[in-house]
């Protein structure tokens, strides 16, 4: 698949709101904003996850994308221009506060390990699905923090996105080859780790989701009333991808990929304010008046 997040939008309607936009039409760089916001964002808090930061991101690199528009030359998809904007953009930003607790593998699964377990009763557990869910994205997400960078975004864009290899090494700036191969080294890492310590694939593994669930609200890290990952979306990742279905599991990669697969594609808490923000940005503002 070419870009799951656009299934709907040829390139082409790209090229004339770029060319609209530079002469000054704010409602087409408003609508080029809107149609790539929802791959920025989620590539965002995948890479971060903090929503604040997936907000901060989102801003920072249409702010950036907007004051280099006149640069673009239409040698690549505008798509992937911008894509490759988010990506060099995240690589030179501080890491976040998540990212900074998660050392390693062994650490992170070391300290889910520390986690009181409470078996929940089958009420319990029916009304506690929603947060068991919340759990299980946030501790995935978790072990995706626990990748390198480069090897997060590649995994993120090839595996999770289901992004075209072609398409993501242009974006990375490598070869396909190149591409293919740093996804399958950072497969083999993350895959090792969830089938020597997590539940979700080994079911010889201790840990579940269910089990942790009552430990994680007693100690205030998950608020039922207020769940997070688990909130303001209409569509999970896998319903974006080439096979569209996540029940077909031919082989145990099939199986790690499918965890990923279903986490939740969210709408930005802030949708309507980061677009509102971009606007009211200074340089922004002395661009569009220009």
């Amino acid at each position: 698949m070419d870009n799951p997040f656009q299934i709907d939008y040829p390139d082409h309607v790209d090229s004339d709101l770029v060319t609209l936009a530079i002469s000054g039409d704010k409602k087409a760089l408003q609508n080029l904003i809107i149609r790539h916001q929802l791959f920025v964002y989620n590539l965002a808090l995948k890479l971060t996850k903090s929503i604040e930061d997936a907000e901060d991101l989102t801003q920072e690199v249409f702010i950036k994308a907007i004051t280099a528009l006149t640069k673009f030359e239409g040698k690549s998809k505008f798509r992937t221009w911008l894509y490759r904007i988010t990506v060099n953009h995240f690589l030179n930003t501080k890491q976040s506060k998540a990212e900074l607790k998660t050392i390693d593998f062994e650490n992170y699964f070391n300290s889910i390990d520390n986690i009181p377990v409470h078996e929940l009763n089958t009420t319990e557990e029916a009304e506690l699905t929603d947060t068991i869910e919340e759990i299980r994205i946030s501790c995935t997400a978790g072990m995706l923090l626990c990748l390198d960078r480069e090897q997060r975004v590649i995994y993120i864009l090839g595996e999770m996105f289901d992004i075209d290899h072609n398409l993501g090494s242009e974006i990375l700036g490598i070869t396909a080859g190149n591409f293919r191969i740093r996804l399958m080294r950072a497969r083999q890492d993350l895959y090792n780790w969830i089938n020597k310590r997590c539940g979700l694939v080994n079911k010889s593994n201790p840990c579940r989701c269910a089990k942790k669930t009552r430990a994680y609200i007693d100690a205030g890290i998950v608020d039922p009333k207020n769940l997070i990952f688990n909130t303001r979306h209409t569509k999970k990742i896998y319903e974006l991808s080439e096979q569209n279905a996540v029940s077909i599991a031919d082989t145990v990669e099939d199986l790690h990929r499918n965890i990923f697969r279903q986490h939740q594609l969210q709408e930005p808490l802030k949708s309507t304010e980061i677009v509102s923000e971009i606007f009211n940005n200074n340089l922004i503002k002395l661009i569009l008046n220009s």
